[in-house]
This record gives C-alpha cells, sequence and structure tokens, in this order.
C-alpha cells in the first residue's frame, strides 16, 4: 500500500480532530504540522507523536517529505495557503469554507487546474457514511422526484468580535461557516442554483450573525435554508419528494440515521455510522485519489465548490457584507 504523508497548516480546533482521525486512516501517515508559533507546534506535535513541528508555512511547504497539506487556518488565510501549496507541487485539503471569496476561489482553482495539483475542500458532510445513503436513495428514486429541501443549522455563540467565527479581518460570520454545510448539501442533491434571495441579522461589527437563503435550482427544485450563532437549533435536514421524503436526523452535518418516509407506511430508520470522528471519510477520499493519480474526487468536484462559493459570495453580497482574502506571511 502506497503511504500517503500529510502535513496541517494552522494548529487550531479542526486540526486535532483531523489529526485523530488520520490516525484511523490506511496508507496515512501525518509527518509535520506547522504554525507560525513554533511552542504552539511543538506541543501539538507532542499531544499528537508527530515527528516534525515547524514554525512557519514555509518550513512545511517545502518539506520534501509531504505529500498533502491540510489549510486548517481561518478562512482568510485559505486561498494563499492553498496557492502557495500548489506552487511547491503539494496536494492540498483546504478546510471550508474553501475561500473567503468566490475570486479566490477561482484563483486556487484555476491553479489547481494549470498545474495539475489535486485540490479538495474539506466537506467532511458529504462523505459521511449515512448522507452518501441519503444520496444512493435519491438516485435510485426512493421518494421520486426530489422537489423541496428544508434545513437549519445553528450554533448558538456569544458574541465575541475577536472569536474566529465573529472576527472581520478573519472572514467571520454564519454564511462562510455554518451556511457552507447548507447550501453545499443542498447543491450536491439538487444541483447547481438558478436564483437566489438572502436576508441577514447582523453583528455591532457588521457580520451576520444569522440568515435565511432561499434557492432555486437548474430543475425547478427548491432549498429553504436557516443557520446563526445566535439561536439554538436542532440541525434538521429533509428532501421532500412526490413519493416521500428523506430526513437526516440532527445534527445532519455529521449524522449517524436516516428516516425514509413514504405514505401509507412507518418510517423505516437507516443507521450508518462514521469511522472515528468522521473526518476519516474525507481524508480516506484524498488518499485514493491521490494514490490513483487524480486531481480531483467526484464527490466533491471543484466545480461543486466553485458554486458553493458564488452562492454564498452573492449571499454575502445581497445582505451588505464584503468579505476579503488576507495576504498570509508564510514565515
Amino acid at each position: 500500500m502506497t503511504t500517503i504523508r500529510w502535513g496541517i497548516a494552522g494548529l487550531g480546533a479542526v486540526a486535532d480532530l483531523i489529526a485523530r482521525d488520520l490516525a484511523l486512516v490506511p496508507g496515512a501517515e501525518l509527518v509535520a504540522v506547522a504554525s507560525r508559533s513554533m511552542p504552539k507546534a511543538e506541543r501539538f506535535a507532542e499531544q499528537h507523536g508527530i515527528p516534525r513541528p515547524l514554525g512557519s508555512y514555509r518550513a512545511l511547504l517545502e518539506d520534501p517529505t509531504v505529500d498533502v497539506i491540510h489549510v486548517a487556518t481561518p478562512h482568510s488565510y485559505h486561498r494563499d495557503l492553498a496557492l502557495a501549496s500548489i506552487e511547491h507541487g503539494k496536494a492540498v485539503l483546504v478546510e471550508k469554507a474553501f475561500t473567503a471569496t468566490h475570486v479566490g476561489a477561482v484563483e486556487v482553482i484555476d491553479a489547481a487546474r494549470t498545474h495539475q495539483v489535486f485540490v479538495m475542500e474539506g466537506m467532511w458532510t458529504r462523505f459521511q457514511p449515512a448522507v452518501v445513503a441519503l444520496r444512493e436513495l435519491l438516485t435510485d428514486g426512493a421518494i421520486g422526484r426530489p422537489l423541496t429541501i428544508q434545513a437549519d443549522l445553528m450554533a448558538r455563540r456569544d458574541y465575541d468580535p475577536e472569536n474566529r467565527l465573529m472576527a472581520r479581518d478573519l472572514a467571520g460570520g454564519a454564511l462562510l461557516d455554518l451556511g457552507s454545510y447548507v447550501v453545499s448539501l443542498a447543491q450536491h442533491l439538487l444541483g447547481d442554483i438558478t436564483f437566489l434571495d438572502c436576508q441577514a441579522r447582523r453583528y455591532p461589527n457588521g457580520l451576520d450573525s444569522a440568515a435565511t437563503i432561499n434557492l432555486r435550482h437548474v430543475d425547478g427544485a427548491l432549498s429553504t435554508l436557516s443557520i446563526g450563532f445566535d439561536a439554538h437549533g436542532p440541525g434538521r435536514f429533509a428532501v421532500y419528494g412526490t413519493d416521500g421524503w428523506l430526513e437526516i436526523l440532527p445534527r445532519f452535518h455529521h449524522p449517524t440515521t436516516l428516516l425514509l418516509h413514504r405514505p401509507g407506511t412507518e418510517p423505516e430508520a437507516i443507521e450508518r455510522l462514521p469511522l472515528g470522528l468522521g473526518y476519516s471519510h474525507e481524508l480516506i477520499e484524498v488518499n485514493e485519489r491521490l494514490t490513483a493519480g487524480d486531481i480531483e474526487s467526484p464527490t466533491m468536484p471543484l466545480d461543486d465548490t466553485l458554486e458553493v462559493m458564488r452562492v454564498l459570495d452573492e449571499c454575502n453580497r445581497q445582505v451588505g457584507i464584503n468579505q476579503a482574502e488576507e495576504v498570509v506571511s508564510l514565515d
């Protein structure tokens, strides 16, 4: 079996979860982690048994033993780190939201295609076994023609403009963080978007604390999506069709159970448990694609990432928020 050697750039909470699940992936080895704080890199490496802690992103990019870099920094740093990884010939898994802007996503994906380097958005939801089962049921016509999606994703947080989720210079706000989940799965299941309307509530610093997103998809199907950091909610996701409906039981972005409803019958529960914390499935996808010599994933294709970022960008424009990519120092 080919061993794919991983590095992580940015060592926050998500990086910790990725490191734990990488240990479960056959043929994956986490060999290096990088932070602009060497003590932080050393603590992280010691905690996870990683051989090389590095005190700069440049050191990770120039490490000849690293095959693929997981970009786990705040949103506004994603573009520059992804572009630098591509320039150094490293495959890249970029945490969602892929970039802070649609223009930034176009830059990264154009570079990946030009240089024939593998790049994928780290949208773990698409790879969850329960979501894979839902997609197969829809393809098999279990609920007839799917016509409508309703979804919510709330994650109540006290307002703190220093928190990366609410910081302007880190491309915070509910749309990029939570909206990426609901829009990505709706687009995955019902196709590209031909019309959208977005309304938002705002924090004192002008970023969005919550939003509703109404979409019309290419074949006329509709999605109604609600997100927010200022309220509690279950995290439901339902697809309604001509012959029944499917529910992903909360919380839908890392689920274990579906309910299949058909008129006149009792709901059928379908359970699909993830491996580890659930990040393992997207990591397995990257390993398999790199082993096969592919430059993108059929489950999370780059065109889908571009469409999702276009929608999120337009939502931000409609509610008057101007997100921006930050220039990142590699040293």
